[in-house]
């Protein structure tokens, strides 16, 4: 049940004419008004849950003993309900969300390594060479890079985050709000249904009393037969009416236990308590600056001030799609080193013996070429080992570094920035809108309220005169039928007027008590009778 729900006109008209066709027929007298116990102390509003289990969350929680005030039950419900709850997680998700737009400002780095086996022929990842043999190699790899320029999006996406963040922790006092206010409503839907049962058990004690004296009269012939029948069947529907009200009180009792996440099976014994209600004529006529209560609502209440965030957050939400006109500027570094199974190094392992070469020449006259007494010297040659690189040594000799500056200016992309800032615009246009439109539910809220806060407490002034009237009547016809002067059809049509005037000043003390916890609620007090 929203706040819209609750304050709606047709709301509380609707619940009176259900009980009232629940209850039935009430008592001639009005309800016993004997001031109920003084309540016990209400726990301090405990904080905000942590995190608990899934199991915890889904399952009822167990009841305090002892009977519950309206504070109480509210301040159980805030710490209790799953909807609330549901609203905190959703908030924490928006924080990190947040802290992540703030990390998108740091450099990022990463590391990669990667192993590997080539079998047959393949390149050697490090000399590009083709060989035919099975090679076992690693690379390694790190990389860096930071964004020196983007248009400006990382900064108002960090701040579009924010403006998100704190909508979210005003959804959490809406949502706070809301079930306090349901709460409140239940509440007194369920002291309504309590009197009308006593009302109606009352009722039965008098049709029964009613019934002992027309035995009497009957006995002693003042009377026909037929008087006795019909207080009879009286009794028999106050009866049902008691059941049918105790049925709808039982109702109200459930839907109040779910509100507070209570175990139907576990509270046998809840109970509430109702310190004494003022009657609404024994107030001054009710009167507000209504203005003022919408300025201070406008300011307080965590629906408005939500609505208002979501407005700044779409502004950011244009500056960060124009972003994407600016040019990018990044720069990056990176390292490079592997090692290969079939990489090898030559080691000498000596020098081979010296040798001579002798020096030829070509006879003038015969043209062959015959060897000459001179000799060329030749030293002897190195001689190697073939042996693998180790592998530290290769990590160190195949090290590369790479530094990058890159710049990327968009030109033409599918007029994708164009339409996205479009939608931002409308995008801001719509939360506008409905921030216009939650100050508007607000105004028409406390006005609707304020006029039915007045309208109950004419009512109430009206239906109480009304019952001093018809209780007098009531009690002339009593007098009348004791004495044979009236049947008992036009008896119980007496007794049926007095009892739907007591309903209707019932209702209308309800709804003004109600409808003015609205309008406190609406100027920053608390809920409490």
């Amino acid at each position: 049940m929203t706040l819209r729900l609750l304050t709606s006109p047709g709301y509380w008209p609707a619940l009176a004419a259900l009980l009232l066709a629940a209850a039935g027929p009430l008592a001639a007298q009005a309800p016993d008004k004997t001031p109920a116990p003084a309540p016990a102390p209400a726990p301090a509003q405990p904080g905000r849950p942590a995190s608990a289990p899934a199991a915890a969350l889904s399952s009822a929680a167990a009841a305090p003993t002892g009977p519950w005030s309206l504070q109480r039950a509210v301040d159980y419900a805030l710490a209790h309900n799953l909807n609330v709850r549901l609203n905190q997680l959703q908030a924490q998700n928006s924080a990190q969300t947040l802290r992540q737009s703030r990390a998108a400002l740091l450099p990022s780095a990463n590391v990669n390594g990667t192993q590997a086996w080539n079998f047959g022929t393949s390149v050697n990842p490090l000399t590009f060479e083709f060989q035919s043999q099975t090679v076992r190699s690693n690379n390694f790899s790190g990389a860096s890079q930071v964004v020196l320029f983007q248009g400006f999006q990382l900064r108002n996406t960090i701040r579009r985050n924010a403006l998100d963040y704190e909508a979210s922790v005003q959804d959490i006092e809406k949502a706070r709000n809301d079930l306090s206010l349901n709460v409140a409503s239940q509440f007194l839907q369920l002291v309504l249904a309590q009197e009308l049962v006593r009302a109606n058990q009352t009722r039965v004690a008098n049709t029964q009393a009613q019934i002992a004296r027309t035995k009497i009269l009957l006995k002693a012939g003042s009377i026909p037969e037929s008087t006795l029948l019909d207080s009879q069947s009286q009794l028999a529907t106050d009866e049902l009416n008691v059941i049918t009200a105790q049925n709808q009180a039982d109702l109200a009792r459930l839907a109040l236990l779910q509100l507070l996440n209570l175990d139907p099976a576990t509270t046998r014994d809840f109970a509430i308590e109702v310190p004494p209600l003022p009657d609404p004529d024994e107030e001054a006529p009710y009167t507000l600056n209504l203005n003022q209560v919408y300025q201070t609502a406008a300011t307080t209440l965590p629906e408005i001030r939500a609505a208002e965030l979501r407005v700044l957050s779409a502004r950011r939400g244009i500056d960060l799609a124009r972003g994407a006109y600016y040019p990018r500027l990044a720069l990056s570094g990176s390292l490079f080193t592997g090692f290969s199974s079939s990489a090898i190094s030559r080691v000498i392992t000596g020098t081979g013996a010296n040798s001579s070469f002798p020096v030829l020449a070509r006879d003038p006259v015969t043209g062959q070429i015959t060897p000459t007494n001179f000799l060329v010297p030749i030293a002897g040659q190195p001689t190697f080992d073939v042996l693998p690189v180790r592998y530290f040594d290769q990590l160190s000799n195949n090290l590369g570094k790479q530094v990058q500056l890159s710049l990327n200016v968009p030109i033409l992309n599918g007029l994708q920035a164009r339409v996205n800032v479009q939608r931002a615009l409308i995008n801001e246009q719509s939360n506008a809108v409905r921030a216009e439109q939650a100050r508007l539910t607000l105004r028409q809220s406390i006005e609707q309220a304020y006029a039915d806060a007045r309208a109950a407490q004419l009512q109430y002034a009206a239906a109480k005169r009304q019952v001093q009237a018809l209780t007098l009547t009531q009690r002339n016809a009593e007098i009348r039928f004791n004495n044979g002067l009236l049947n008992g059809t036009e008896f119980n049509i007496s007794k049926n007027n007095l009892n739907f005037a007591v309903s209707s000043q019932l209702q209308a003390k309800y709804t003004f008590i109600f409808r003015r916890k609205v309008l406190d609620f609406y100027q920053g007090r608390p809920l409490a009778l």
